[in-house]
């Protein structure tokens, strides 16, 4: 759509901190008011606002989406959206290692096993790891401690974790990325193991890459918005 404002700015609203286009406060795609937790995400969103030219691009502003998406899409129902979101811990990622070569083994296990550890001893949970691609349930117990986890988040953590667990394919991942056990560059690599072994081995494809960018941005983005709560 067409730019119809002058300025972003962010304002105290009656449940947190609201953002106004000029003097119109902003709703949600459901046409609830845009009002977020702190006033750092507000600013920050706001400047999305800001920084559109022109023509606005909702693609260009992912805080506004990922706020868009606490209110409308988890508010509602916080268990439901938690619930679907735990179902990653049923196959995740950092589980399923490779078969060969053996230095992509090794990455896998330099990179992966320290993960699983640490979430062994935080959660008090046990993984079952397979080789190969066949599917291998998870302890029951350990889906469920996770899924407890899950369910303690508010509507806006929630809202940002789900990109960080569906990009990644790994619950572990994200709230090892959450809790600052690994940085934001050790969490991508993790999550991006065998896409770069294969760019290493055949050269990087134009389209692969583009994708692959895309969802970095959507990773970084989520993270952003959890540090700004």
């Amino acid at each position: 759509m067409k730019r119809f404002y002058k300025q972003a700015a962010a304002f105290p609203g009656d449940a947190g901190v609201s953002i106004a286009l000029d003097t119109r406060p902003v709703k949600t795609p459901a046409r609830a008011p845009l009002t977020v937790p702190t006033d750092e995400l507000a600013e920050a969103i706001a400047a999305e606002w800001n920084a559109q030219g022109e023509e606005v691009d909702p693609r260009a502003m992912p805080l506004t989406g990922l706020a868009n998406a606490a209110i409308d899409r988890v508010m509602p129902d916080p268990e439901a959206f938690a619930a679907s979101l735990s179902t990653y811990a049923e196959s995740d990622l950092l589980c399923y290692r490779s078969e060969g070569p053996q230095e992509l083994v090794r990455r896998e296990t330099e990179q992966w096993d320290p993960l699983i550890a640490w979430a062994r001893a935080r959660y008090a949970v046990d993984f079952t790891l397979a080789t190969g691609v066949m599917h291998r349930p998870q302890p029951p117990e350990t889906i469920a401690r996770l899924s407890e986890e899950l369910r303690a988040r508010d509507p806006f953590r929630l809202a940002a974790m789900s990109p960080l667990v569906t990009i990644s394919g790994s619950i572990v991942i994200a709230l090892a990325l959450a809790e600052g056990e690994i940085r934001l560059a050790d969490a991508w690599a993790a999550a991006t193991l065998d896409e770069a072994w294969q760019a290493e081995q055949w050269g990087e494809d134009a389209l692969a890459a583009q994708a692959l960018a895309a969802r970095r941005r959507d990773f970084e983005a989520a993270y952003r918005f959890l540090t700004l709560l």
